[in-house]
């Protein structure tokens, strides 16, 4: 008997975007393990599963701000989930955000889980957030929420519709020199969505993993097998220049790239954060 069920079948196909055969058959070989299935299904090239893992159809906005500490600088970003964009851009949802954002930021909360038990109005940000969601009659969620703390930090919010709030928040935490240059490489993050600063900072089972499925892909490919080393490293190579800030090409000007445009300014970038609303 199949070890998963129609809603882990349902989970898949959102998660991937790939035709319901493939994922029944993934599915069966994974023995119903929803994360090997999806390594499967990247190994069989089936397109765009890799952009559309983590996808999630909720609404809603980010919102940042930033305040003066000792020694420089700290910023705050939050993502806040209605179920529908009608709610998103009503105003009273936007108030909720900003008076979130205000208590989540005073409490100096540094993710979700502590940013709910922040006090606000003689309650907590969660019952706060419940309460407001009787009145705005949809389920409201704090998703997600960093803190950057730095000698300088920068943010940059992006409407992809104009009709709503922000749908794309990016905090960069970096030092006086390199704020000269903090809101290009922003604006970037939010174009280019990395998912790391430099390529350190990757977990190592997440480079063995993929050298795996580069691996995997290339012999599914028919490579000989003299050439596997070489093509699985350039592949590898490849996932770094995709996924680390410093070694993605610079959105305005693609000749170089951002570590470079880094280097150039005489300073250094420290830590960032990207939100995108449901991704």
């Amino acid at each position: 008997m199949a070890n998963y069920t129609v809603a882990d079948i349902q989970a898949l196909r959102e998660r991937t975007g790939a035709g319901m055969l493939d994922v029944k058959k993934a599915l069966d070989e994974a023995d119903g393990d929803i994360n090997k299935a999806v390594d499967i299904l990247r190994v069989k090239g089936l397109k765009g599963v890799a952009k559309r893992e983590g996808r999630s159809a909720s609404e809603g906005l980010v919102i940042a701000s930033i305040s003066d500490v000792d020694g420089g600088q700290v910023g705050t970003l939050i993502e806040l989930n209605s179920e529908t964009d009608f709610v998103a851009k009503n105003e009273k949802f936007i108030t909720l955000a900003n008076d979130v954002l205000a208590a989540v930021a005073a409490a100096g909360a540094a993710d979700a889980e502590a940013a709910l038990a922040a006090p606000i109005e003689d309650t907590t940000v969660s019952a706060f957030i419940d309460a407001a969601a009787g009145t705005l009659g949809e389920k409201v969620v704090l998703r997600r929420v960093a803190r950057v703390e730095a000698p300088v930090v920068t943010e940059y919010l992006h409407r992809t519709n104009k009709d709503l709030p922000a749908q794309v928040g990016v905090l960069v935490g970096s030092d006086a020199k390199a704020g000269e240059v903090a809101r290009d490489i922003a604006m970037h993050i939010a174009a280019y969505s990395p998912l790391y600063l430099v390529r350190d900072e990757i977990p190592a089972d997440v480079v063995e993993n993929e050298r795996r499925v580069a691996e995997e892909t290339a012999k599914g490919e028919g490579k000989p097998e003299a050439a596997l080393p070489k093509i699985v490293e350039g592949r590898l190579n490849g996932f770094f220049k995709e996924n680390t800030l410093v070694d993605q090409a610079f959105a305005k000007d693609p000749k170089t790239t951002v570590g470079k445009v880094i280097e150039n300014s005489g300073g250094e970038v420290s830590a960032f954060a990207r939100f995108r609303v449901g991704a």
